[in-house]
């Protein structure tokens, strides 16, 4: 089985060195990486550099921004020269009916134009995602049913949410091919993967497991503050280990493979 990170877990390398970073990451034992920035680095390094440490990008956390017109063409420039055929929407607010049918609209202009260039869309979920409007439209649902973005399933957003991971994802599986995976108290105070209360621990009623191609891990040091490389690298040796025996039993339920990969907290 085969793991992956979201970078972002590791931002207070990223920042500064990418290469340093991914070069740790690899040394880590992870296989694939999902993008959150580039920090002003070229496709042309960032290539090579995967090359050197023997890494695969899995996707990129691509903000609306980058997906305006004036730089769609860009954007996917880039993503094709580092090899990336799947774009993340991270985020978008979606409080209100006026928010979401803008959305919507965005995205099923872009799905064409992004698949004529074979890269696939999907959507990163928050806690918010769940929550019905004042005209009580549930972003999730409406983008389920008005669009066919695919999903980035966050799994400990999700279960903040009051929802069970592992039943939304079995539900739409069809429509996901990525999952994160990060820890922490049920709310929005995050913990690196163990200390906290994430889908798929205990046997209380929140307890939650998943299978899918590809699972983004990231770690939750807190609300606001960066990301920790040290802290990764114990979830690595340790908790990796849990991660594997829990997933390998739904891979084997699914039929599905799995990438599993630990991820960070801060609004991702």
């Amino acid at each position: 089985m085969k793991y992956g990170l979201q970078m972002y877990s590791v931002r207070d390398l990223t920042e500064h060195d990418l290469r340093g970073a991914l070069q740790q990451v690899a040394e880590m034992g992870y296989s694939f990486v999902e993008f959150a920035g580039f920090m002003g680095n070229s496709a042309e390094d960032v290539k090579s550099w995967l090359e050197e440490y023997g890494l695969q990008v899995s996707s990129t956390h691509t903000p609306l921004a980058e997906l305006e017109d004036e730089v769609l063409d860009q954007t996917i420039a880039y993503h094709k020269a580092i090899g990336c055929k799947d774009i993340i929407i991270p985020y978008a607010k979606l409080e209100t009916k006026e928010q979401i049918d803008a959305f919507v609209e965005r995205v099923n202009t872009l799905l064409p134009k992004l698949q004529a260039e074979g890269i696939s869309l999907h959507y990163h979920n928050h806690d918010c995602d769940f929550a019905p409007t004042p005209e009580g439209l549930v972003p999730e649902e409406e983008l389920l049913a008005r669009t066919s973005i695919l999903l980035e399933v966050d799994t400990y957003w999700t279960f903040v949410a009051k929802q069970n991971p592992v039943e939304f994802i079995r539900r739409h599986k069809d429509r996901i091919r990525m999952i994160h995976l990060k820890d922490g108290m049920g709310d929005h105070t995050g913990k690196s993967p163990g200390p906290g209360r994430r889908p798929g621990e205990g046997s209380a009623p929140g307890r939650h497991r998943a299978g899918l191609p590809h699972d983004c891990g990231k770690r939750g040091p807190g609300p606001h503050r960066p990301g920790g490389s040290q802290a990764l690298h114990r979830v690595s040796q340790g908790r990796g280990r849990q991660i594997r025996t829990q997933y390998k039993k739904i891979q084997k339920e699914e039929g599905r493979g799995l990438m599993p990969c630990p991820s960070s907290f801060s609004g991702s």
